[in-house]
């Protein structure tokens, strides 16, 4: 099925449903509670769920897994809340009785259901990376603008005292013009190079695998290759390590920097198959230049490995580079980026010099570091409901982050062509290249 014949049937079930024509479409629609939908509460979905309850004016209406365990788990803390296997049903059935959706499920499962709820005037709270596909990068930042919906990238460190720091470091000139970025985990987590299973293997009672492939090629289940963890590494599901890590480290350069889509991509990795995504990669960018960059910008990320020892890479002291994180190049120095909850680190003539915050005057409104992760997190998960309440605005919207997730995903196409320079025609969404054009989009499954 075409992507774009599963949307209409999606609009079908919108059209059928009583929604109120405007209902938080406007982020000064200003309410009083904030009733919530969420989509996926296992693993990652439960901490967005329990983040998201958190925040005193939020009641959790619905709850939707296609896990009876993870149902059965997230019952235990929301008893009043509504069950469902399948979000279209649920996003049917309580249409007018929720006010924000919440989409934690992987990959694959990111458009076709932050769509749906999008296209019922809802805000969406969607985890990063924000879609599977470019094409749905760019029909869900177009259905936001045009609806002035509340939406929000479930990237969390986006919304802490170092990233926003390093954000206003840069933008202030502290090194000047930047014209590379490096960024890097040593991590592989989300590559796979062993063979394809064969076979298949009992599909668990408590798991409705129809549902959990959605709009992705059916295939038979097996057994610690999908549910519920190593989706991320396959091509049909997740979007690699890059997508994974990748997106909260290449973040807070494109934000800093005011980046738009590249000129250029090249992969180095592994021979590409169908199935999975290689354990080693490194991605070069060329970006054109903005305001915080020399004429043309150099990206280049690793991850599976550290990036070659490069001289703009080493650092004072012989320390060694942290595990992940990035590196800013400017015309007067460098500034390292640790990931994650580590100060950013000012370089000069190979040794490290204090930063004097008292130069940048918004430094002075972002506050004090929080080193507590479950502290600090919730800090980007109430910004999405005061934005619903008419309070806050949302800083990473939708706005924003299709155009990170898009570039994110640009990098993994060309990962199917090692070693070849790729041209990206940002105006017509397409490769100069054609054969890399078909990996834009894609068929949906009728489920």
């Amino acid at each position: 099925m075409k992507k774009r014949d599963f949307l209409k049937i999606s609009s079908a079930l919108v059209s059928s449903s009583l929604i109120p024509s405007s209902l938080f479409a406007s982020p000064t629609n200003k309410k009083k509670r904030v009733r919530t939908a969420h989509i996926g509460v296992g693993q990652m979905g439960a901490q967005d769920l329990n983040s998201i309850a958190s925040h005193k004016s939020v009641d959790v209406i619905a709850l939707c897994d296609v896990d009876s365990n993870a149902i059965i788990e997230a019952s235990k803390l929301y008893p009043k809340a509504k069950t469902y296997k399948d979000y279209r049903k649920m996003l049917k059935d309580i249409a007018a009785d929720i006010d924000a959706v919440i989409v934690s499920t992987p990959d694959h499962t990111h458009g076709p259901a932050s769509i749906m709820a999008m296209k019922m005037n809802k805000p969406v709270y969607c985890q990063k990376p924000l879609t599977h596909l470019v094409s749905e990068a760019r029909e869900m930042k177009k259905l936001s603008e045009q609806k002035n919906l509340v939406t929000q990238m479930g990237i969390q460190v986006h919304s802490f005292y170092d990233y926003k720091l390093a954000t206003i470091l840069i933008q202030g000139g502290i090194i000047g013009k930047v014209n590379t970025v490096r960024a890097w985990t040593n991590s592989d987590h989300g590559g796979y190079d062993g063979p394809t299973p064969i076979g298949n293997d009992p599909i668990p009672e408590s798991l409705d695998w129809n549902l959990w492939l959605g709009t992705s090629p059916e295939r038979p289940y097996k057994k610690d290759f999908y549910h519920p963890g190593e989706w991320r590494k396959l091509i049909n599901y997740g979007c690699g390590t890059f997508g994974d890590m990748g997106v909260h480290i290449f973040d807070t350069p494109y934000n800093a920097l005011k980046l738009g889509t590249p000129l250029t991509i090249k992969s180095e990795c592994r021979k590409p198959n169908s199935y999975s995504f290689p354990k080693k990669n490194r991605v070069t960018y060329k970006f054109p230049g903005t305001a915080y960059t020399t004429s043309n910008l150099t990206w280049i990320w690793s991850d599976g490995h550290y990036p070659l020892d490069e001289d703009n890479l080493i650092l004072p002291n012989q320390e060694e580079l942290p595990m992940q994180g990035s590196m800013f190049i400017g015309e007067k120095g460098r500034l390292l980026l640790p990931h994650f909850m580590e100060a950013p680190r000012l370089i000069v003539d190979g040794n490290y010099k204090k930063i004097d915050t008292s130069k940048y005057s918004k430094a002075q409104k972002i506050g004090k570091p929080i080193r507590k992760y479950n502290i600090a997190t919730k800090i980007h998960y109430h910004e999405f409901i005061d934005a619903c309440l008419g309070k806050d605005k949302v800083s990473a919207p939708f706005s924003y982050s299709s155009r990170l997730t898009e570039t994110i995903l640009l990098g993994l196409i060309a990962g199917r062509f090692p070693n070849k320079i790729l041209h990206w025609d940002n105006i017509n969404a397409k490769f100069k290249e054609d054969e890399a054009n078909q990996y834009l989009s894609g068929s949906y499954r009728y489920f």
